[in-house]
């Protein structure tokens, strides 16, 4: 019988003489002291698959999972799903009697997966997760750590009382900001059915019961999105970015809009790089107006010794 010995990774010890030779049995499946002979665990259970593949195609041929878990599905995917079908495994058509019962038990599928009040909201807020995340092309990992930001808000009972679309987009919200994402609350009221001031009472809501912790907004990031808008070249990016990144380490960015920042850097490295871009067109990319545009490039230029 072979036996390895196992990594530790538990840092198992064994409680009859204090010894950490521990060995696991993968034949009998037992985890056993290797000084005294007591065994620890027995039964347990491999996690690893039950056949072995060389080559990408065995792998996928072999393969007999579904899909990974998401958390942006109701019930994270992790259901039966009955089509409909007129043919069984052979191609032959299926009798009436049994098309008739399948699809008395798909109907019953349907309802069993939404059967309490906890799922209808989750079936109802991940669906409009879903159509904001497709109006706004957020990622699926921002829309999945939206998702989790929604059922814990669930779970707290944030939701009950309040419009679940507004909890929705407010946890969308949370999570382009968490993941330094520029999505502004403009944007997202945009395409949302809710009023701006509904969803920054949820948002604000959310970050006092959840104890979300946002990290401190980076100007930089935002200039990737005024760019492509107003079409300004990778060059003038890049001076926009050396721009921003020296008056952040003079210590004079702190407290400012990032996107107001970010317009008026790009401002600045548009009359530097020669491309015509007005203040007009740089606020309406940005979202903000010419004045914000004006006194932070007033700040950047007296700050920084920038020539016009």
């Amino acid at each position: 019988m072979s036996k390895k010995k196992n990594n530790l990774v538990d840092n198992d010890v064994c409680p009859e003489c204090g010894s950490a030779n521990i060995i696991n049995d993968e034949d009998s499946g037992e985890v056993i002291c290797g000084s005294c002979g007591l065994v620890l665990r027995e039964s347990t259970i491999n996690a690893g698959p039950e056949w072995r593949a060389f080559t990408p195609g065995e792998k996928e041929t072999r393969s007999r999972v579904g899909v990974p878990l998401s958390f942006a599905v109701h019930d994270k995917g992790l259901t039966t799903v009955i089509g409909r079908v007129g043919k069984d495994a052979y191609g032959r058509n299926i009798p009436l009697d049994t098309k008739l019962q399948m699809l008395r038990l798909r109907k019953w599928q349907i309802r069993s997966r939404v059967h309490s009040s906890v799922d209808r909201n989750l079936a109802q807020a991940m669906a409009e997760l879903d159509r904001l995340s497709d109006k706004l092309h957020i990622p699926p990992n921002i829309k999945e750590k939206a998702a989790v930001i929604y059922r814990k808000a669930l779970d707290q009972g944030l939701v009950r009382g309040r419009s679940i679309s507004a909890i929705a987009a407010a946890s969308l919200y949370a999570a382009c900001r968490i993941t330094q994402t520029p999505r502004t609350l403009r944007e997202i009221t945009r395409v949302s059915t809710i009023d701006k001031k509904d969803i920054a009472r949820c948002y604000r809501l959310m970050l006092k019961e959840l104890n979300i912790q946002m990290p401190i907004p980076d100007a930089q990031l935002r200039i990737p999105k005024i760019a492509a808008k107003v079409g300004v070249g990778e060059k003038t990016q890049q001076k926009a970015v050396e721009i921003l990144r020296r008056a952040g380490k003079l210590k004079t960015t702190a407290g400012k809009d990032p996107m107001g920042l970010a317009a008026a850097a790009l401002y600045i490295a548009c009359q530097m790089t020669d491309e015509k871009r007005t203040q007009k067109m740089i606020a309406d990319a940005a979202g903000v107006t010419e004045v914000t545009i004006r006194n932070r490039y007033k700040g950047l230029k007296d700050i920084l010794d920038l020539e016009d």
